[in-house]
């Protein structure tokens, strides 16, 4: 008796293997990741790069507001130092003020008092070199900023706050005072006005 070998389902025996998907789209889709992820480290590099050139701009704005601070304190510095000196050598010159003074009182005195006179002179010349000069005084209209009034004075043909006498010399160093001058200064004695008053009762 021959035996019915079983037949396969008909769904099964239709049904075919899938073939692999094709060489040419696993390429396509490889380079696509491969750019994707390439687009992806050019986006952080630039990033990183636009945070880096933004600390080297910081870095570079502190660095000159760093030199520019220490430029003025160093000038500042020298300045200070200099007014300290030049403040320093002010009696010395004082005294040879005083000492040409008191030699032009003395009898035969002319080589003496030439040689001090050129000491004189030239202490003002290095002084002067460094930007200090003498505030000018007699004659000039009394300044608060520069002059100091010691004593006041009337002498009615000059004009009211004109300076009269030098007591002690006074210096600025550009700008700045490093001594007022010491001075008398006119003062016009005020007129007394006629009574308005007395002058209608008069009438």
């Amino acid at each position: 008796m021959n035996e019915e070998i079983p037949k396969e389902p008909i769904e099964q025996q239709k049904q075919e293997p899938q073939s692999p998907p094709a060489e040419g789209e696993l390429h396509a889709e490889h380079k696509k990741d491969k750019t994707h992820k390439l687009h992806e480290q050019i986006d952080k590099l630039r990033a990183e790069k636009d945070e880096v050139f933004a600390r080297l701009q910081r870095l570079s704005a502190d660095y000159q507001n760093y030199q520019k601070r220490t430029a003025k304190q160093i000038a500042e510095s020298i300045t200070y130092e200099k007014e300290v000196i030049i403040k320093s050598l002010l009696p010395v010159l004082d005294n040879l003020d005083h000492t040409i003074i008191n030699t032009e009182k003395l009898p035969d005195s002319g080589e003496v008092l030439k040689g001090i006179k050129i000491i004189y002179d030239q202490f003002l010349t290095v002084l002067k070199n460094h930007g200090v000069e003498q505030i000018i005084t007699v004659g000039a209209k009394f300044d608060p900023e520069c002059h100091q009034a010691v004593m006041q004075k009337t002498e009615p043909d000059k004009e009211d706050g004109a300076i009269l006498e030098e007591l002690r010399k006074g210096y600025r160093l550009g700008d700045k005072i490093l001594r007022p001058a010491s001075v008398i200064v006119n003062k016009k004695k005020e007129e007394p006005q006629p009574d308005s008053g007395d002058k209608k009762n008069g009438e």
